[in-house]
């Protein structure tokens, strides 16, 4: 049990509200925020509604939200018919191997230069910026993401 939960409770808050300013919805941040900040391995959806002060309903649309993103897991609990919640130590990894939204920007891009048609139009530069920055992220990523496992266990 944490020592503050007033503090940890600011700290989940105020994390999920950057989130929401970075254009992450606000419940599924705060859901994520909230899974992050537990002593336990993961919530109930009841737990989570309870902790957030919020509606069954707006917990589904969350929850149903990060796992289409793969933050998130869903696990049956033993003799029980709730499922509980949990971010998985490497939520960050799954949800970018799990998301093809860089290639897809890319894709768009692209597509974007072959209806501007013009290689001096000031849309063609920024279009071509776009993908290249986009492909860019996607081909790194996987490297980041393995050199970030390696620091993080470094520091166990």
């Amino acid at each position: 049990m944490a020592t503050d939960e007033a503090a940890l409770a600011e700290v989940m808050e105020h994390s999920a509200a950057v989130l929401t300013a970075a254009g992450f919805p606000k419940m599924p941040a705060r859901v994520m925020m909230a899974l992050t900040v537990t002593e336990s391995p993961g919530l109930t959806a009841a737990e989570l509604a309870e902790r957030l002060e919020v509606s069954a309903a707006a917990i589904s649309g969350a929850v149903r939200y990060l796992q289409t993103l793969g933050i998130i897991r869903r696990l049956s609990q033993t003799g029980s018919r709730r499922d509980r919640y949990e971010l998985p130590s490497d939520w960050y990894a799954l949800m970018v191997r799990n998301s093809p939204i860089y290639g897809t920007l890319a894709d768009q891009a692209e597509a974007g230069l072959a209806a501007v048609g013009d290689p001096e139009s000031p849309a063609t530069e920024r279009l071509r910026d776009m993908a290249g920055f986009y492909r860019f992220l996607q081909r790194r990523l996987p490297t980041l993401i393995a050199e970030w496992e390696q620091v993080r266990t470094a520091r166990s």
